[in-house]
């Protein structure tokens, strides 16, 4: 666990990685300054690379990919804040090629600005992000979301294979028993620049959602992947609302409103423990049953929350 906290770190640690060739069209596009690291207008796509997390399945994760692309937002964008990023995932990527991350600059304002990144490697485009900055602001706020219940107890700790850090839930997202597709977590980092809490959060947030979409389906798990299904995300979305740490106790609550025509689609939001709503995220998923456990699985019956009278 140990081993992965410290690799997963050490993959958000991007540095500058010079053009191949030493040129590329500049118009709108932003380059770095290589004498203090930010970015200046004018000249190649600025471009990063970090070391990939090694896995078992020997192929990238797609948080490991979701954090990089906060990460290189926030270097090239220094002044500013990741207010939302936009993923498409093109293809697999390959464990034993780094991914270099090449930002251009759609826009560049006093309060906003609008990034393009596309991960390469080799020739291939992995992923592509758009994503939104913003200089941070003070006004009134107001939210509307279900409260948050108390931090689980200790007895509730869960492992996730790709989390290296305490989580903690309620329900068996390994189970095979029929739910609805809801499920929430809890989790906290060990203690971390706080700086670090976009990029961290949206590693995790890329894990629970196809299991979330599965639940309903009896004698199926997330467990099934390789088996009973396939599964590839194919685009995430995340919005952070408000500052926060990951070394504080976070909620990831979270839910699929439908798996049809072998794609799935989820959301949550991530609460602190004292209920502020500091983001949200959204996913679409591949999720293609094999055909001799599509036709013996229990297909669940359509449900629908009851509706509140307004008067």
């Amino acid at each position: 666990m140990a081993d992965l906290w410290n690799n997963l770190l050490a993959s958000l640690d991007l540095r500058v990685s010079p053009p191949p060739g030493g040129t590329a069209e500049t118009e709108g596009v932003i380059a770095p300054d290589t004498a203090t690291g930010t970015t200046v207008p004018g000249g190649p796509p600025t471009a990063f690379e970090g070391p990939n997390l090694p896995l078992n399945y020997r192929r990238l994760f797609g948080g490991q990919i979701l954090g990089q692309f906060v990460r290189a937002a926030e270097l090239a964008c220094p002044d500013k804040q990741v207010k939302s990023v936009h993923t498409l995932f093109a293809r697999e990527g390959s464990y034993d090629e780094p991914v270099r991350y090449e930002v251009s600059s759609q826009h560049q304002g006093r309060s906003f600005a609008t990034l393009s990144i596309l991960a390469r490697q080799s020739t291939r485009v992995v992923a592509s992000a758009a994503v939104s900055m913003h200089v941070a602001e003070d006004g009134p706020q107001a939210q509307h979301v279900e409260d948050v219940a108390a931090v689980l107890a200790p007895e509730y700790r869960v492992t996730f294979d790709l989390l290296p850090w305490e989580t903690r839930a309620f329900d068996d997202l390994n189970s095979t028993a029929a739910a609805l597709p809801e499920y929430e977590f809890w989790m906290r980092t060990p203690t971390v620049d706080p700086e670090l809490a976009p990029a961290l959060t949206a590693y995790a947030t890329d894990l629970n959602l196809i299991g979330t979409a599965l639940r309903p389906f009896d004698g199926v798990s997330q467990r099934g992947n390789g088996t009973a299904f396939t599964s590839a995300v194919t685009a995430h979305t995340l919005w952070f609302h408000r500052p926060f740490r990951t070394d504080d106790w976070l909620l990831l609550r979270q839910h699929s409103p439908l798996l049809a025509h072998g794609r799935s689609f989820g959301r949550g939001d991530v609460l602190t423990a004292t209920g502020e709503l500091v983001a949200s995220f959204a996913q679409e998923a591949l999720v293609r049953f094999d055909s001799e456990v599509a036709q013996s699985v229990s297909a669940p019956a359509a449900t629908a929350r009851s509706a509140v009278p307004r008067g």
